[in-house]
């Protein structure tokens, strides 16, 4: 039974830091998915989460990554669908990226931010847990909160 009122958003830096064990916030991180794995929050996210994930994690040491090989990364995001529900990006979706991008005068990767912004706002979830607040700061209607 799911015990946590709000619905949380998961930004793809609390994925990439639950699993790379030398990041600072490594332990907070992975104890917010164990608490999905429990069901004691409901935590979700967008393909688009998923996709900057698998990015990341395949990519090089050398260029910021953690130079995982690519079956490691699926499996991993395999496990994270255990726990985390992933959130279509619909046509009410599209439109509202739109509006936020007009309304914000939003430009290259802010245009990012603002997908996963219209994504929370179309399916009524407001609480975002990210280690970038400043990336979310624009958007007033949402509660972004560190792990």
């Amino acid at each position: 039974m799911r015990t946590d009122a709000k619905p949380i958003f998961l930004d793809t830096n609390i994925l990439l830091a639950a699993t790379d064990t030398s990041r600072s916030a490594h332990t907070d991180c992975h104890a917010l998915l164990e608490s999905g794995f429990k069901g004691t929050c409901s935590l979700f996210t967008n393909a688009q989460v998923f996709r900057e994930y698998l990015v990341v994690a395949t990519r090089p040491h050398e260029v910021n990554g953690l130079g995982m090989d690519p079956i490691q990364a699926l499996e991993n995001i395999a496990s994270f669908q255990q726990c985390i529900q992933i959130l279509e990006e619909t046509v009410q979706v599209s439109n509202r990226l739109l509006k936020l991008v007009a309304t914000h005068k939003l430009t290259g990767k802010r245009i990012h931010d603002a997908n996963i912004v219209a994504t929370m706002l179309e399916n009524g979830i407001t609480r975002l847990v990210t280690l970038n607040p400043s990336d979310f700061s624009c958007f007033d209607t949402l509660s972004v909160e560190a792990p």
